[in-house]
């Protein structure tokens, strides 16, 4: 559901409220979820250049910063997992895309990464769901788009194995 003016307002009047909505992405009243997957490819070419170490550690960084305004913006409008926190989409996105880092013709199979993301984000197999709807506040905002980019980057794994 879009928030209204007054929420937004809230929320953007707080660090927290722009990270968590991939600094406005998320108030997008069209698919804010895949807006902020897609948005997450432009950081993710600047990510993917890092060293292995350098890349774990900007997504543990991403992680937990997701935890922290994801569930200030939990606490702010007193739901869970709002649709404009769109943050977790992005780590999501970005775990989704690790097979691709230092493979050659990565770019080809950006978009596949990205679809895969989607689906597993939007179809939750197990513990995606469970994650969705058992764990609360930030740490269950970020949870469920963490697991869904794992399974995405299995699937990535094993697509690109399919077809070599």
């Amino acid at each position: 559901m879009p928030l209204d003016a007054g929420q937004r307002r809230r929320i953007l009047a707080h660090p927290a409220g722009w990270i968590a909505t991939g600094f406005g992405i998320g108030l997008s009243p069209i698919a804010p979820g895949t807006l902020g997957s897609l948005a997450a490819l432009v950081p993710w070419l600047w990510l993917r250049e890092l060293p292995p170490l350098g890349y774990a550690l900007a997504l543990a960084l991403g992680f937990a910063l997701g935890v922290w305004a994801g569930g200030w913006c939990v606490r702010r409008l007193g739901a869970e997992d709002p649709g404009a926190v769109v943050w977790d989409e992005c780590v999501g996105q970005w775990l989704a895309l690790t097979p691709l880092l230092g493979a050659r013709n990565a770019d080809l199979w950006i978009f596949a990464g990205f679809i895969l993301f989607r689906v597993f984000d939007i179809a939750k197999p197990w513990p995606v769901v469970w994650a969705d709807r058992r764990i609360r506040g930030g740490l269950g905002v970020m949870l469920d788009d963490v697991l869904a980019g794992g399974y995405a980057a299995l699937a990535l794994v094993l697509t690109r194995w399919w077809f070599a």
